[in-house]
């Protein structure tokens, strides 16, 4: 996958089918959207800048903790060899893969769960998206990610996070680096801030 490709798909995948009622008129604003259930959508210059990074082909498979409406799934799925995401509100990931469906994907493998424990039955992962933001870093998922493979996680408190961005390296050590300041809705369970003990 390079940027050219990635771009063109990006502008070419309406996001007004990944939100509902009043807020498919502001699908084309560069800024996250309510998506029902105290969660969102992200802002799409963000979606584009982290699908990049992680850098999705098709040799590598891909966890994505977080559905939400499936519009970063989307753009996942398009490149990757298969997508495995994980969504803990039900009626989230029942609409989400009825979206992904209706719009041909067959290498998207969903489950509504937990996403703090990631999905161990089909670990390591080229990949690891993280759309949630975590108060410290998730260390179950970080040991699903292969050797080579990339982890983007938002971490930090409530307020505002940095996107991290983990690298296992060919002798099992990691390397973390910050992206950027964000701004995510919190993971919920584990790792974030009302977790539970």
């Amino acid at each position: 996958m390079n940027y050219e490709e990635l771009e063109a798909f990006f502008r070419s995948l309406d996001r007004s089918l990944f939100v509902e009622g009043e807020y498919k008129r502001m699908a084309q604003v560069d800024h996250p959207l309510p998506i029902g259930f105290e969660q969102t959508i992200s802002q799409p210059s963000l979606v584009l800048e982290m699908t990049f990074i992680l850098g999705p082909d098709k040799d590598k498979r891909i966890l994505e903790i977080g559905t939400g409406s499936g519009y970063q799934t989307a753009m996942l799925a398009e490149f990757a060899r298969e997508v495995y995401t994980l969504e803990l509100i039900p009626e989230l990931s029942v609409k989400a893969e009825k979206r992904l469906r209706d719009m041909g994907y067959e290498n998207v493998r969903f489950r509504v769960g937990d996403g703090s424990h990631g999905w161990k039955e089909h670990a390591p992962y080229e990949g690891i998206m993280v759309t949630a933001a975590v108060e410290e870093l998730p260390l179950e998922l970080i040991e699903q990610l292969a050797v080579g493979g990339k982890m983007l996680v938002p971490v930090g408190p409530r307020e505002v996070q940095e996107l991290m961005l983990i690298r296992r390296k060919p002798d099992g050590t990691l390397e973390i680096r910050t992206i950027e300041m964000v701004r995510f809705v919190e993971l919920k369970g584990k790792y974030g801030w009302n977790r539970e003990e």
